[in-house]
């Protein structure tokens, strides 16, 4: 299979600058009061220069009780008054990708600087919109990918890229996360956008993507489950420099997560969930017991922090988590669930399979 809508940049912007830079205090409003949205919470508070000041929600009440509970000043039921709310300068979106598109958009085209949860959106045309809308408004937009933040990550893709291991031969990644089975569960419900590549399987598809690069050639396998939604999917492609990339990802079983990347000259073993390693092993030629370096884990925190860089710069696009990167694996993604005959309502064209 060639996944070959894969690799049209994101548009350039005429000036490659935001439309005005943010040098002070980032005023942050949360869109959805979930989990994941508590967690944020805790890393802007921790964070240098950003500040809570809105949270919206569908529901008014739970937006009043987390702002409560995370004294911020201003909760919204619905969506609108976030978006008006002239002293936010940035959102966090953390509803589930199948409304990122329009809420990503609306905050967009109020001047807000967008940070997207994971998958940045629903399909590739999605994300492409989203990318070329902030761009043509001069806001910062990124995709809330923070492995690609973290330090341990970025010192993994620093040592392959200079060398270290010689010439990059294959890349193996895995992530397994038990879930009982339930049609209502988000992870199963294609009208939610589910399926375990969108929301497990991109955690590898990224990992092996940032050490091997892009496919020339993509193979799938997979199973689905009653709803029609991927359970289980392994990929393997092969990029233009040889190099071949192999990904694993199940929303039904247990196993130990295991991200290994080779090289003529040696091999780097990383430790810990492929979504937030904790340590990697650097082995050079035979030697066996290898370089161990330890990582730090801040999760949130460090894409917090890499987002008020961008704003302070005044970048459109960060430098750790580019857009073009980001359409890229949407593209993977689209053309693995594509092979594999899943897709979600929402979509108005026909699978090609």
């Amino acid at each position: 299979m060639d996944p070959q809508h894969d690799t049209v940049p994101a548009p350039s912007p005429t000036s490659g600058q935001l439309t005005t830079p943010i040098t002070g205090t980032v005023r942050w409003g949360l869109l959805a009061a979930g989990a994941i949205a508590h967690a944020m919470a805790a890393a802007i508070r921790e964070s240098e220069g950003g500040r809570l000041v809105a949270v919206a929600a569908r529901d008014g009440q739970r937006a009043a009780a987390f702002a409560e509970e995370h004294g911020i000043a201003r909760s919204y039921q619905g969506y609108d008054g976030l978006y008006a709310d002239d002293e936010v300068d940035a959102v966090y979106i953390s509803s589930t990708h199948p409304f990122h598109t329009p809420q990503a958009l609306a905050c967009i085209r109020a001047g807000k600087h967008v940070l997207i949860e994971k998958p940045l959106a629903l399909t590739v045309h999605d994300t492409e919109q989203i990318l070329e809308a902030a761009r043509e408004h001069g806001v910062l937009a990124m995709e809330a990918m923070w492995t690609r933040c973290m330090p341990v990550v970025r010192d993994i893709v620093d040592r392959v890229r200079r060398g270290d291991i010689g010439t990059v031969r294959s890349c193996s990644a895995a992530f397994t996360v038990p879930f009982d089975y339930d049609e209502n569960h988000r992870l199963f419900d294609l009208g939610n956008g589910g399926g375990a590549l969108m929301d497990i399987g991109i955690y590898p598809v990224t990992l092996a993507h940032l050490l091997v690069g892009h496919p020339t050639d993509l193979m799938v396998l997979g199973s689905r489950c009653p709803t029609g939604a991927d359970d289980l999917v392994a990929l393997q492609w092969m990029t233009a420099d040889g190099a071949v990339a192999q990904v694993l990802c199940d929303s039904r079983s247990s196993g130990a997560a295991r991200t290994v990347v080779r090289g003529t000259e040696g091999w780097i073993e990383v430790h810990g969930p492929v979504n937030a390693p904790e340590s990697f092993t650097l082995h050079r030629g035979r030697d066996r017991d290898g370089e161990w370096v330890e990582g730090v884990q801040q999760h949130y925190l460090h894409e917090v922090d890499e987002f008020h860089r961008c704003l302070k710069e005044g970048l459109l696009e960060s430098p750790l988590v580019p857009h073009a990167d980001t359409v890229s694996i949407m593209t993977i993604l689209e053309s693995a669930r594509r092979e594999l005959g899943v897709r979600y309502p929402q979509e108005d064209e026909p699978l090609h399979t």
